[in-house]
């Protein structure tokens, strides 16, 4: 057997230590008989092999030949080591000097390559054990080398490896335990390692969701405790780091799986149909939340159910639902947003999404922008054919101008002259966290003797209270974008705006425009042009991928990330950036426009689908590439809007 390791190293001394050194060091390590149940045997092969080496570097002739051949070896370069020749009398303590030189990943190749035919010793015998001991013993210091490393899969598969030839052996049932102990508290890193991979590593990912699976099961649910490797302090932190890897199918279908045990599953299951509803325009999700969270009949929903029915167009239903609810601070700050109780509701209901549905998935990126939601056809037909027949003629009525039209009263209180996009006027304050109404997923005390639970990633959304950090947000263009959308739903006909205020309609998205043949050099940032053409669009759109992807791998944006996109967008990506920091890793992203075409075009917006050749590196801290993804072909859709008089970038994701 061939050790890959020289006698300076297997000794435990440096090159530049004297013969007297290494005499000394030789009777250390004589005297430091490991205390691991091996064989008289094995020991006395250390020895000896100790013996050897130490006898090679008190020689002054022999160590300079060594020496001399070592530094051949060194300068020739290529990949060849220096290695000891070790008769198979010796080898296991040949092995056991290798796994005390720091080097257990070669000790389990070896060990365990011993272990196989035709090299297998006779079964009971005490090479066989001793064997198995060391592979068992190199097994654990390996997989706590490539913990070290963040290599956790890795890890997780050395030790199973190591406890599944233990058992084909039938030997040392307490080494097999304590490998099974430490694959088990591997769970957690492994299930974080797993689903950060790429989402095309399908198996990995399939593999990181059964293992969360076993482990929510094992704990006897979110808020189960029976786990004593992982505490609740402990696993509720682990729990908000998997959330972002999950896309949000992922969580529907997880969180699903588990809530007839778990009302916070149960309620997370919830949050992410609404968001997938509302992000990917598909109403119909948005009323099973609706469905879920009206089950829960859990007190304090109301106001969230309100948000819900405002998002499924049953606009004076959502109304009664939010003054039923709203808590005297909550009314109290949404007298302070507009006289009127739709525009309450509206403010409402869009930070409801920015703070507590949107963020969170892995494959979701969207703006809680109400007009874009209620312009989209999908969501316009599925309200429409909600609506009963014979509510036409009275929301006709109501259109018209008749004392019944909360539109037409909203946009007459608000003296509303133009559909500005959404997030320009200032002034309005923020709905600041507050507590959880939840008694059984709040602080307080909770009912039947429950547990109480006060996850940040599990907790209810959340209402206004006096005193706390307020922001501006768009309050007179976000209720506008409900009226222009959800009047039209409710008349049935293409919307008219209440003379004489010149509200712009909903438009039809018109057929999508083709792509010039030749796109035009990249135009000066910030866009300020009022109707830009596609070719200054896709220039605008290649100068922020090109921004992103130098932030992403760690440089410096060439151009102000703020001229081509707004807040939410730039905040996500420095988010990302910084999480990728602190794990010491970078992206190489390499993203090239194909085609581009103008798929809806108005005075503040512009949605263009974009057809990108992409492809992605993960970089560790020293170059090697962590993770990949092949060129590929993506079909995205962005949207920009006028801020005042630059256009930026305010939402992307698939499209359809």
């Amino acid at each position: 057997m061939e050790l890959p390791i020289d006698h300076f190293r297997l000794l435990g001394v440096s090159a530049a230590s004297d013969a007297q050194a290494a005499l000394r060091m030789l009777q250390q390590r004589l005297d430091r008989i490991p205390e691991t149940g091996y064989s008289e045997e094995t020991l006395d092969a250390r020895a000896q092999l100790l013996r050897s080496s130490a006898d090679l570097l008190s020689d002054t002739a022999r160590r300079a030949r060594y020496e001399a051949d070592l530094t051949a070896l060194s300068s020739g370069g290529g990949t060849v080591i220096a290695a000891l020749d070790v008769p198979g009398s010796l080898e296991v303590g040949g092995l056991v000097l290798l796994l005390e030189a720091g080097l257990p990943l070669e000790v389990y190749e070896l060990a365990s390559r011993s272990l196989q035919p035709p090299r297998a010793p006779a079964l009971g015998s005490s090479r066989e054990a001793d064997l198995a001991l060391v592979a068992a013993h190199a097994a654990l210091a390996g997989a706590a080398e490539l913990q070290e490393l963040r290599r956790y899969e890795a890890a997780a598969q050395l030790l199973l490896q190591a406890q599944q030839l233990l058992q084909r052996m039938g030997q040392l049932p307490s080494q097999r335990q304590q490998l099974g102990e430490s694959l088990e508290s591997l769970t957690p890193y492994r299930v974080l390692d797993l689903l950060s991979r790429p989402l095309t590593a399908t198996g990995e990912r399939a593999e990181g969701l059964r293992l969360l699976a076993d482990l929510v099961a094992r704990r006897g649910g979110l808020e189960g405790t029976a786990d004593l490797r992982l505490d609740r302090d402990a696993f509720q932190s682990f729990f908000k780091q998997i959330r972002s890897f999950l896309t949000v199918q992922e969580q529907v279908d997880l969180f699903s799986a588990w809530a007839e045990q778990s009302k916070a599953a149960d309620f997370l299951a919830t949050t992410a149909l609404t968001a997938s509803g509302f992000a990917q325009r598909k109403p119909e999700r948005i009323a099973a939340a609706l469905t879920r969270l009206e089950a829960i009949a859990q007190d304090g929903t109301e106001t969230l159910q309100a948000c819900l029915l405002l998002l499924l167009g049953k606009v004076e239903q959502a109304q009664d639902c939010f003054q039923r609810g709203a808590s005297p601070e909550l009314l109290a700050w949404a007298t302070q947003q507009s006289p009127d109780p739709l525009a309450q509701l509206c403010a409402y209901c869009r930070d409801w999404l920015q703070r507590d549905v949107l963020p969170g998935y892995r494959d979701l990126e969207a703006d809680p922008d109400l007009d874009a939601y209620f312009a989209d056809r999908d969501v316009q037909l599925y309200i429409e054919q909600a609506e009963p027949r014979s509510a036409a003629p009275e929301a006709a009525t109501a259109a018209a101008g008749t004392p019944n039209n909360p539109f037409a009263a909203l946009a007459s209180g608000l003296g509303l002259q133009t559909a500005a996009p959404l997030g320009l006027e200032t002034g309005v304050s923020q709905p600041p966290s507050l507590q959880q109404p939840s008694a059984a997923l709040d602080d307080g005390e909770p009912e039947d003797d429950a547990e109480p639970l006060a996850w940040p990633a599990l907790r209810w959304p959340t209402l206004p209270t006096a005193g706390l950090p307020t922001r501006t947000i768009g309050l007179a263009a976000l209720a506008l974008g409900v009226v222009v959308g959800v009047a039209a739903l409710l008349t049935r006909q293409p919307w008219r705006s209440p003379e004489p205020l010149p509200v712009k309609p909903v438009l039809s998205r018109p057929e999508p425009t083709k792509p010039k043949p030749t796109p035009a050099p990249r135009p000066a940032v910030p866009l300020t042009e009022a109707q830009p053409s596609d070719s200054q669009l896709r220039g605008l759109l290649d100068s922020w991928l090109t921004a992103k992807a130098a932030v992403l791998a760690g440089r410096p944006s060439s151009l102000p990330l703020a001229q081509m996109a707004r807040d939410t967008q730039v905040q996500r990506l420095q988010a990302e950036r910084s999480s990728d920091a602190g794990r010491g890793e970078t992206q190489a992203i390499e993203a090239r426009i194909d085609s581009l075409q103008v798929m809806e075009r108005t005075p503040n917006r512009i949605v263009v689908e974009v057809q990108l050749n992409y492809s992605d590196s993960r970089l560790a801290r020293d170059g090697s590439t962590i993770a990949r993804t092949g060129a590929t072909s993506l079909r995205n859709r962005y949207v920009f809007a006028r801020d005042r008089d630059t256009w930026r970038l305010v939402a992307f994701g698939r499209s359809a």
